[in-house]
This record gives C-alpha cells, sequence and structure tokens, in this order.
C-alpha cells in the first residue's frame, strides 16, 4: 500500500522533521542525522529524533492510527505515557486530556495545536472551550513534555498536543476510506493532492454519524451525532535551485457538528438497572457547531544556516448548546444528589411520572474567535566542535469568547416537556471575554560530544478583560474585570549517551498556566517548577524509556466550567487550590516479541502511575492541606499485542486500564465518599485488516470487546457510562 509521508506539508511554522518516537532497528547514536540544512517543509513539534529531546515526547504516526482506525481522541492518546483522559460522551467529541497531572476538564491546561498552530477557539480567553479538532482526519499526534515546551505556550505546566493533519504529496495521489458500525454509524474520509512542478494542492472531506448508544424516556430522539469537516491546502515553491528557496503555504478548513449531548447523567441505582438510559428531561438537548480556520505560512532560507518563517492564522468558533440547567429551582447536579439519596420527588421527577414546572432548558451559546502572527527565526552554527540549533520566536495573539445565553421554560407534564416561556440572559449569561498577548522565546540546542543541552526561556505578557452587560442591547455595562499576567519562565535539560543503546536524560523547566478570561485583577498565574529524569533504551528488538517527573505548583488554579465545577460550584472564573506535588512514573515499551516465517508479534505498553495532593490551604479555605487532585486516576495502563503477516494481513488486540478518579478534592477527607469516585475499568479493543487488491484493504473493529460498563465521569450530574460494545467494518482504497 502507498503511505503518505509525514513530512512534506508545511502549513505551520518550520520544525524539525517528524521522525519515529522508538526506533527499534538501530542504537541511538546511529540514529543521529545528519540534518540538511534549513529544511522548511516541517509540520512537526518534536524533532527527527526523539532521542534529542530533552524530555518525554512520543509521537503517535499513520502506521499506528491506521491499526485501530479510531476517531476518538481519547483511545488514540492512551498509548501515551503520561497523558490522562476522562471520557465523557464515549465517542471523544468533548476532549478531556489532561499531562503528568495538569488537569483534563475540558484540555484547558494542555497547549493544543494543530500543524504547530493553537487551535483551540480562545485559549487565553477561555481555555476550556468545547471544540477539539477532527481527530480521525489526522496523520499523526505528538505528544511533548518537559523543557521544550517553552517553545509552545501558552501551557507549559503539563503538556503540548500537536495534531497533524493529512499533508500535501510529492506525487498525485488520493484515499478513500469508508466505514459502517453498530447504531448507523457511517463514517467516509477522502482526500488527493497533488504537486505538479512549483504548485501543490490537496482536498479532503471527513464525515462522520452515528445514532448513538443510549435511549431517551418517551422521545424519538437518537443520541448520536453528525460532523461533517474539509479541508483545502495550497503550496508554492520556488524553483528548484533558487538561491533562498521559499514557500508559502495556504490552508483553509470547515467544520460542522450536531450532537444530541447533555449533561445529565443518572443515578447510582438507574445505572446498575441500565446504564443507557437517558431521562426523558434531556430531549432537547442538543449542540450545534460550527468551525472555520484559515492560515497562511511563509518561510524562507536567509543562507545556508538562517531560516525566517511567518504564519498568520484565524479561527472561529460558534456553538449553541440547548441543554438542561435547572429543574423546579434546582440544579441537575442537585437533582441527581437528591435521587441520590433516595428522594422519592427527586426520581419521580426524573423518571417523568412525576409533574413539575420551571423546567430550565439553556441555550449556552457563544461565539469564538483565536487569531495571530507568529514569526520564527532558526539557525545553526558550529564552532570549536560546539555546536547550535537555536530558534528565536515572537507571537502576537488575540482571542475572545461572547457569551449569550437566553433560556427556554418548560413544565413536565404526564412525562413530556410543554414549553412555558423564555427567559432573556441576565449579566452573567451576557458577557463578553477578551484576551490580548504578546509571547517570545528562545531556544537553543546545543551539542557538545555525546551531551544535547537545550537551554530554554519564555516571556508571555497576558491582558484579559470581561464586560458583563445590564440589557440585551448591551448599552448598559452591568460589571467589568480585567486581569495583566507577565511570566517569565526559563528551562534546562541534558540527555546523554553512554553507549550505543543506553541514554540518560534530565531536565527543569519553570511551568505556566494563565488565569483565563475571567479572572479578577490580581489573580496570578498557574505556575510551578516541574523536573524529569529518565533513561532511554535502544536495540534491535527492544526498546524502553522509563522517566520519572515532578512538579511542584506554587499556585494551582482551577478554571470553573459547567463540565467541571469548582469546589463551590461556581462555573466560570477560577479557583486557587493553593499549592500541590505531583510525581510520577512514565513507562514505555516497545519489542518484537517473536519473528517466525514471515510474522511479527510486536508488544507496546505504556504505563503511568501518579500520587499527588495538596500541600497548603487555598486562601479561600476550599481547599486544604492533604486534599487530592480531582479527576486524577493513579494507575493509567495500556498493552497492545499484534501479529503481523508479509502478505499484509494484520490483528491487535489492545487492552487498557484506567484507574478510580475522585470527581471533587475531597476524597481524602473524613467526609460521605459516596458518589466521589467514578470506577476503574479495563477496556479490549480488536481490530484486524487484509489487503484483497493492490492499495485495497478491508478491515473490522470491535470497540470494549469485554461489553465492560463503569460509570466513567460524575460531573456536573450524574453518573455516565462508556462506551458499549461496538463493531465496525471498513476498506481503505490508496491510489
Amino acid at each position: 500500500m502507498k503511505k503518505t509521508a509525514l513530512a512534506i506539508a508545511i502549513t505551520t511554522v518550520p520544525m524539525m522533521a517528524v521522525g519515529e518516537v522508538i526506533d527499534t532497528r538501530g542504537s541511538i547514536n546511529d540514529q543521529s542525522e545528519a540534518r540538511e540544512n534549513l529544511k522548511i517543509e516541517h509540520v512537526s513539534i518534536i524533532g527527527e529524533r526523539v532521542e534529542k529531546v530533552a524530555g518525554s515526547a512520543y509521537v503517535v504516526d499513520e502506521l499506528e492510527l491506521e491499526k485501530f482506525e479510531y476517531s476518538d481522541i481519547h483511545r488514540m492518546v492512551k498509548q501515551v505515557p503520561g497523558v490522562y483522559f476522562q471520557e465523557e460522551d464515549g465517542y471523544g467529541l468533548r476532549a478531556n486530556i489532561g499531562i503528568r497531572g495538569s488537569g483534563s476538564g475540558r484540555s484547558g491546561k494542555v497547549t493544543l495545536m494543530e500543524d504547530g498552530v493553537l487551535i483551540a477557539p480562545a485559549p487565553y480567553a477561555a481555555p476550556e472551550a468545547y471544540y477539539f479538532p477532527t481527530s480521525g482526519r489526522m496523520s499523526a499526534i505528538e505528544v511533548l513534555k518537559g523543557p521544550e515546551l517553552l517553545r509552545y505556550g501558552p501551557f507549559t505546566v503539563g503538556g503540548a498536543i500537536n495534531l497533524i493533519s493529512t499533508p500535501i504529496p510529492e506525487e498525485a495521489e488520493g484515499f478513500v476510506n469508508v466505514e459502517i458500525g453498530e447504531n448507523s454509524a457511517q463514517k467516509s474520509h477522502v482526500h488527493y493532492g497533488a504537486t505538479q512542478g512549483q504548485w501543490g494542492f490537496l482536498l479532503e472531506s471527513y464525515q462522520e454519524e452515528t445514532l448513538g448508544f443510549k435511549d431517551i424516556d418517551r422521545s424519538n430522539r437518537d443520541t448520536g451525532y453528525d460532523k461533517e469537516d474539509y479541508v483545502a491546502k495550497l503550496r508554492w515553491r520556488s524553483a528548484e535551485g533558487a538561491e533562498h528557496p521559499q514557500q508559502l503555504d495556504l490552508k483553509l478548513n470547515y467544520t460542522e457538528e450536531q450532537s444530541n449531548a447533555t449533561y445529565l447523567g443518572v443515578t447510582d441505582q438507574q445505572f446498575k438497572r441500565d446504564p443507557f438510559r437517558r431521562y426523558g428531561l434531556t430531549e432537547q438537548d442538543q449542540m450545534n457547531t460550527r468551525q472555520s480556520g484559515i492560515s497562511i505560512n511563509y518561510n524562507i532560507a536567509l543562507s545556508e544556516s538562517v531560516a525566517f518563517n511567518s504564519i498568520v492564522y484565524r479561527n472561529n468558533f460558534e456553538r449553541s448548546w440547548f441543554k438542561l440547567d435547572r429543574v423546579g429551582g434546582d440544579s441537575i447536579s442537585a437533582l441527581i444528589s437528591k435521587a441520590n439519596a433516595g428522594d422519592a420527588a427527586a426520581i419521580g421527577i426524573l423518571e417523568g411520572s412525576l409533574d413539575v414546572a420551571d423546567v430550565r432548558v439553556k441555550d449556552n451559546a457563544r461565539e469564538y474567535f483565536g487569531r495571530g502572527v507568529q514569526i520564527e527565526l532558526t539557525g545553526q552554527s558550529e564552532a570549536m566542535g560546539v555546536s547550535h540549533d537555536w530558534v528565536l520566536g515572537i507571537r502576537r495573539h488575540e482571542d475572545e469568547v461572547d457569551r449569550f445565553q437566553p433560556t427556554t421554560v418548560f413544565n413536565q407534564v404526564n412525562g413530556s416537556l410543554q414549553f412555558d416561556s423564555i427567559i432573556q440572559p441576565s449579566s452573567s449569561n451576557n458577557r463578553v471575554g477578551e484576551a490580548e498577548t504578546l509571547s517570545l522565546w528562545f531556544v537553543d540546542r546545543i551539542t557538545i560530544g555525546d551531551f544535547d543541552v537545550t537551554a530554554s526561556i519564555r516571556r508571555e505578557d497576558i491582558d484579559t478583560k470581561q464586560t458583563r452587560y445590564g440589557d440585551l442591547q448591551r448599552t448598559t455595562v452591568a460589571s467589568r474585570r480585567d486581569n495583566s499576567v507577565d511570566e517569565i519562565m526559563a528551562g534546562l535539560g541534558v540527555t546523554y549517551s553512554l553507549s550505543d543503546n543506553w541514554q540518560i536524560l534530565a531536565g527543569v523547566h519553570e511551568g505556566f498556566a494563565p488565569p483565563g478570561g475571567g479572572a479578577s485583577r490580581g489573580t496570578g498565574a498557574e505556575e510551578s517548577v516541574n523536573y524529569e529524569f529518565g533513561a532511554r533504551y535502544r536495540a534491535d528488538r527492544f526498546s524502553a524509556d522509563v522517566i520519572a517527573f515532578f512538579s511542584d505548583y506554587e499556585n494551582t488554579v482551577n478554571n470553573c466550567s459547567v463540565a467541571n465545577p469548582c469546589s463551590n460550584g461556581a462555573n466560570s472564573g477560577t479557583e486557587s487550590f493553593g499549592e500541590s506535588e505531583i510525581q510520577g512514573l512514565e513507562v514505555s515499551l516497545r519489542s518484537v516479541l517473536a519473528e517466525v516465517r514471515g510474522i511479527q508479534v510486536p508488544l507496546t505498553m505504556a504505563y503511568t502511575y501518579t500520587d499527588a495532593e495538596v500541600t497548603q490551604d487555598s486562601d479561600t479555605g476550599s481547599v486544604l492541606k492533604g486534599d487530592n487532585l480531582p479527576y486524577l486516576p493513579e494507575n493509567v495502563l495500556n498493552i497492545s499485542v499484534g501479529v503481523e503477516a508479509e502478505d499484509g494481513k494484520k490483528a491487535y488486540l489492545s487492552a487498557s486500564y484506567v484507574d478510580e478518579m475522585c470527581v471533587d478534592n475531597q476524597c481524602n477527607r473524613n467526609v460521605d465518599q459516596r458518589y466521589r469516585s467514578t470506577e476503574d475499568y479495563v477496556t479490549v479493543d480488536l481490530a484486524a485488516s487484509m489487503p484483497i487488491a493492490q492499495g485495497v484493504e478491508v478491515y473490522t473493529r470491535v470497540d470494549n470487546l469485554l461489553d465492560e460498563q463503569a460509570i466513567v465521569a460524575r460531573s456536573p450530574a450524574g453518573a455516565r457510562v462508556n462506551l458499549p460494545r461496538t463493531a465496525y467494518a471498513g476498506i481503505r482504497v490508496n491510489f
């Protein structure tokens, strides 16, 4: 089958070409590359060889992604150590990803990029955004941790995730993937591109839909989603042999999604009877979103050792989420709590047997934009046996989130919702948050013999403000908030090759996470000092990475959202968790267990252990010394084993374990522990594929083969279940 090279398109800042994270074919020293001067066709944030990175780094490349053809980002990153995820809807539509204890709520503490460009709709003003790029169309996923994070802010505490889109091919080629599955699931992924002379292009379409796996009481509405995504790329290169090679790339994308999602789960008793039930109160719940983006990237080699890159980008995102908010004066969280406690009236309301007035369904309508200009100057130099590979960068960025959230009131009568009235937005639901930022960074990778030393420094200058309006026309200002944060962070990382097979690494860097657009004046950023130490081993048939990490938080900030409310119940603004410490261990192994008569048996394993607690009371007293950090599993494990034949037949089994997680900060206190934790669970996925003609391959996949159900989330209201056993079948055609 024809495969697409990962380092072809240049839709982002100039970075080092993508390489394998674990290469079992040679030693560490054998893999050190003779880099070409000024390669400018880059989309990677990691490098040609992970062994050069001063910290933990991982690439899930195209071949890995193809094994299971996942579209759920949580399943796609489960093989990466140090990464946690919190399931919510079973499909990964609302990604909740954390790295090294940074917090997983809405991936709000992770620097998210697509092709190296900030992709969260408003990463400074509203980091807990409800948008994540369509994961199923990506050709690779990179995860970076450690001191080199300071090049990719604003979030430098845990890690960065870079999603690499389909590149423009060097030759005319196309791809078609069609898949069907249970619950009327359908997927189609098509792209075609070519390069002719100085011009190249790519056109791509990704469509996905399902009816979902839950049933709403007394309703014909499904619980699935429908997504469509389009990408177009155009590239111009200077003629071969030009004195100063140049390249200009244009990327456009547009995405629509409709999903019948809700925040209301079920009681624990109901979960035991039927975890796939949805109460009729949620019949109206539906999210509609639109996202569009544009980026223009220009590269030029100024000399044999210096290159210039500039990129201009803008992303727009709007959503309308019509979802249950309050019932009869109670929040949905309070209603579930009463029902869990045995309140007969609350149970009757949830089950539809009891009438109730004042059922409020809020339209969480918001519009976002993020735009910026980013410039980087990269260079290489060598003198007296010391080489430097450096980058100097600056980014001017601004973003905004605009909330205008009316509420529709229904009455539940005989188990059905009947329209009553509309409540116009109050000031808390009629507001605009804005952020303006200036970021500067300098990273120098210094090579001295077997030592690679990476020194990095970053400055973030952030001004945020929030305006709340007292009338619908926004002529009256009810209140204003503003805040400024100006921080300088530094980092230092070292790798040393002990032999052809062994390498050790160590690093320290200052972590940073901005407090968000709703922060009041004087609110500080999240700050930490992060350490790591580990070793890498490479041999022909076996490789391993073992890295210990420790993060000392001076100020742990929790951004409040509806999905992850703060300890006082607030769903906006910020909350300080005071000082805390997070420590853990990451282990990644890859091996070929056997190779007999043209059949290989590969094995991969990723394990993360994490221990975290608050070490000093917060100023408000809502978080105390000894408290745990919410939604942080102690143990996460993924093991995958496969059988690969020379004739192209392949089969893989992947098993993942996720430990129970506390949903708030009080699991270490002497209080009632019921309903405070999720359940630990094991998920086993099976996939198999075989070629049937030149460039044509069929495959099948079964997610959650053992059909294990567990309470995987409780926030913000009630127990929610993971995806049940679901089978898919598809075909891939490369031409």
